[in-house]
């Protein structure tokens, strides 16, 4: 965990916390986390929460990463973790956590000319990133990790040369697809970043195998000293390691080792800033209106050919709409407007498949594409918004979002459902002054005098729709 404040414009950072709970160890054969596993979780999470009590909602932002994408129980877990916590946590894609990695790496570490190599090792995923100065395009999180290779071959603590050779060949298997694509792509200088490589960078600089980041051949010379070593607990001693990191330190060794010999690394240097440093510049940018999911939008807008004049014609009604009942029906937060905004840019992406059901294939790109910034309960959101922007409007439809914010997310879907259909006949002309007013489940639309017998494909299509949302509760009048 970080807190950090503003400081004349510069992000400064107040506190670091850090415990090793080592959530991946808990995952069983069926990819459920252990009983065991969550409550030192729990426990952990109990005392960040003390240090979280006087920091604004809007000013903190806790993800979760490739253990919990993993977990079949994660669900359950997560209910637990945000009650003890007092904040949701959102699970974020292996695609986003690479980014956020990058983008704090970059900021704790001198600029370079050309293209910068940055991995990360963290429990159960590695993250290799491309990318230049600040902005990263080539991102790849692999599911192996200190904790689950050391559990995979070092699981009794015995460091010999077969467990070895055995984990190198998983590192190697894991490797094999995307090694050729990053050597091709090259790079000016290699960082690494994460506890594993900050620790395995103290070994090499104790033993003076390296003054200067971790060489290729720092590591050959560590991997014969693991081998002479020859069992996990002594690696406290040798090398003043924390237990648990010495538990899963040959395991994060090995993947190390792995990378840097299949891309050809010959020095890595060693960056002080990662993930959590990462959503720390993230949450700044968003703060300062510099949301990279804006970015993103705009580059789904571009990727499937959407009708740009069409999105923002819904999404400025959507808007005039929302600030109309914005009080009435709690939705002042400024994530929802954000939601209901990118919802009504993006409605009609399932467009570019085909028109029957478009709105259903719009909703499965936007739920299962990598969208930078998005974390997968954000891609859930705008999925469902998409997914119910027309047709059926069942009771039951927002059932699968979070209690608290389901019926939110309905009355989004309703305002953005008004907007889709005010803008059916995608004309360049302005529509008139509107005037919604809601009590509860109950909607009144009003038109100046005479503008519905003028437009009465409009006053059909509201006829319709009134239909539809009388199946969810809502009852439309309008004229």
């Amino acid at each position: 965990m970080i807190v950090a404040r503003i400081n004349n414009g510069q992000v400064q950072i107040l506190d670091r916390l850090r415990e090793m709970v080592q959530l991946a160890a808990g995952l069983d054969s069926r990819n459920r986390l252990s009983e065991e596993s969550q409550l030192r979780a729990l426990d952990c999470l109990a005392r960040f929460g003390q240090r979280l009590r006087q920091i604004p909602p809007e000013q903190l932002r806790v993800v979760g990463t490739n253990t919990l994408r993993q977990a079949r129980n994660s669900v359950v877990f997560l209910t637990r973790a945000e009650a003890v916590l007092g904040h949701s946590i959102e699970t974020i894609s292996g695609q986003e956590e690479a980014r956020l990695i990058y983008l704090g790496v970059v900021h704790n570490v001198a600029d370079v000319p050309g293209q910068r190599l940055v991995v990360d090792i963290g429990g159960g995923s590695t993250e290799l990133i491309l990318g230049r100065k600040f902005d990263s395009h080539h991102l790849t999180s692999l599911k192996m990790g200190c904790v689950s290779l050391s559990r995979a071959c070092f699981d009794k603590g015995r460091v010999t040369e077969s467990r070895m050779r055995e984990a190198e060949l998983l590192v190697q298997l894991k490797l094999e697809p995307v090694c050729e694509e990053f050597r091709d792509q090259g790079w000016q200088v290699a960082t690494g970043a994460s506890g594993t490589i900050k620790a395995i960078q103290e070994v090499v600089k104790k033993e003076s195998w390296s003054h200067e980041g971790i060489t290729l051949e720092s590591l050959r010379r560590l991997r014969a000293a693991l081998l002479e070593t020859g069992r996990v607990e002594t690696l406290s001693a040798r090398w003043q390691l924390e237990p648990a990191r010495a538990q899963v330190f040959a395991g994060g060794f090995v993947v190390l080792h792995g990378l840097c010999e299949a891309l050809g690394v010959e020095r890595l240097e060693v960056s002080e800033g990662a993930l959590r440093e990462g959503v720390i510049y993230d949450l700044l940018g968003r703060i300062r209106h510099e949301d990279v999911r804006d970015r993103t939008i705009a580059t789904v807008i571009d990727r499937y050919g959407l009708d740009k004049a069409q999105s923002e014609r819904v999404s400025a009604t959507a808007w005039i709409l929302l600030n109309q009942v914005r009080d009435a029906w709690r939705l002042t937060g400024e994530e929802l407007a954000h939601n209901l905004e990118w919802a009504a840019r993006l409605h009609e992406t399932g467009l570019l498949l085909t028109h029957d059901q478009y709105h259903k294939h719009g909703a499965y790109i936007l739920e299962h594409a990598d969208l930078p910034g998005f974390s997968r309960s954000d891609q859930v959101v705008l999925a469902t918004l998409v997914r119910r922007h027309r047709r059926g409007f069942p009771a039951k439809a927002f059932e699968h979002l979070p209690r608290e914010f389901a019926p939110l997310a309905q009355r989004l879907c309703v305002l953005l459902r008004l907007a889709v259909v005010l803008h059916r006949g995608r004309s360049r002309h302005a529509l008139p002054l509107l005037n919604l007013q809601v009590d509860r489940q109950r909607l009144e639309l009003h038109f100046p005098e005479k503008w519905l017998d003028a437009n009465p494909l409009t006053r059909a299509d509201l006829s319709s729709e009134a239909r539809y949302l009388k199946k969810a509760g809502f009852r439309l009048e309008f004229g």
